[in-house]
């Protein structure tokens, strides 16, 4: 199932996307937002699919404004750094890199995290007025959402913490980045992690590796991947932050971008305001962005 939040003419809801059919979720999912059907998804799982399969009555995508699929995360988003071998190095020659003590290519997983402000959805600008140093830089990742509470032991399956995929933007002031030696400054700028389109549910992927990721900058393919050559694979990153955090559902995990970053180039190709930069990943969809 593909959900979504969206903006209707009476506010934000939940809904499923059908094609290009909004199926609106609100009554079945009893007025909750994302974080709340997620929360409640063991229960209301059967009426949500039946008011999918049974839905009469449907609204043009085009009449809706998409949200990110969790618009409002309660926590920040994890992230993970140097992820692909291929990026892993282009970051640790490109003299930005603050976690170069690991080596080019990490020997555990490098993680941080952006603040919920960062997150924004489908359409929203990027601005690049908010990065001093104008190196406004984009990076493509498919996102995990957990849908089950706890810290992960040694006994449990990371993949059962699964609720579903999206994908976010992991956008990046280089120039913060390195001044600061560290990351959050650099990544935690308001609107700096577009999310969306779509919120896929874990059913609907069985197999992670074999799915590809994306991105092109003004229609220019700068970044293509296989999910198959993750560094540290989806269950590794689940267990290394749930080892000893616990996790909630909504949580995010941003699993790492891979080569063909804009500071990859030389000189590098970091975003101007006019640019639009899209990030594809099927069956999650296209998640494109202006940048002013």
């Amino acid at each position: 199932m593909k959900l979504i939040t969206f903006r209707h003419a009476d506010g934000s809801r939940v809904g499923a996307l059908a094609g290009d059919r909004v199926i609106d979720l609100h009554d079945a999912a009893g007025g909750r937002d994302m974080n709340g059907l997620i929360d409640d998804w063991p229960r209301l799982a059967g009426e949500i699919g039946a008011a999918v399969r049974e839905a009469r009555t449907t609204l043009p995508l085009a009449d809706t404004k998409l949200l990110a699929p969790l618009p409002q995360p309660r926590r920040n988003v994890w992230c993970v750094g140097k992820n692909y071998h291929d990026h892993a190095r282009e970051f640790a020659g490109s003299g930005f890199d603050s976690s170069a003590a690991q080596g080019a290519v990490p020997t555990v997983p490098i993680v941080f995290s952006k603040p919920p402000g960062a997150v924004s959805g489908p359409g929203d600008a990027i601005d690049s007025s908010l990065d001093p140093m104008a190196s406004v830089d984009y990076e493509a990742e498919l996102a995990v959402v957990i849908g089950k509470a706890g810290r992960v032991s040694a006994s449990d399956d990371p993949m059962s913490f699964v609720f579903g995929y999206t994908l976010v933007n992991d956008v990046t002031s280089r120039g913060l980045q390195k001044q600061h030696s560290q990351w959050l400054l650099g990544k935690g700028i308001d609107g700096f992690c577009p999310m969306g389109p779509t919120l896929v549910t874990a059913d609907e992927v069985h197999d992670v590796g074999s799915l590809t990721i994306a991105c092109e900058v003004n229609g220019e393919r700068r970044q293509h991947a296989s999910l198959a050559d993750l560094i540290f694979d989806i269950p590794t990153l689940i267990r290394t932050i749930g080892r000893s955090i616990s996790l909630v559902p909504g949580d995010i995990i941003a699993t790492g971008t891979p080569a063909g970053v804009g500071l990859g180039f030389d000189p590098p190709r970091y975003l101007r305001a006019g640019d639009s930069v899209c990030v594809m990943l099927e069956p999650v969809g296209v998640l494109e962005n202006p940048v002013i």
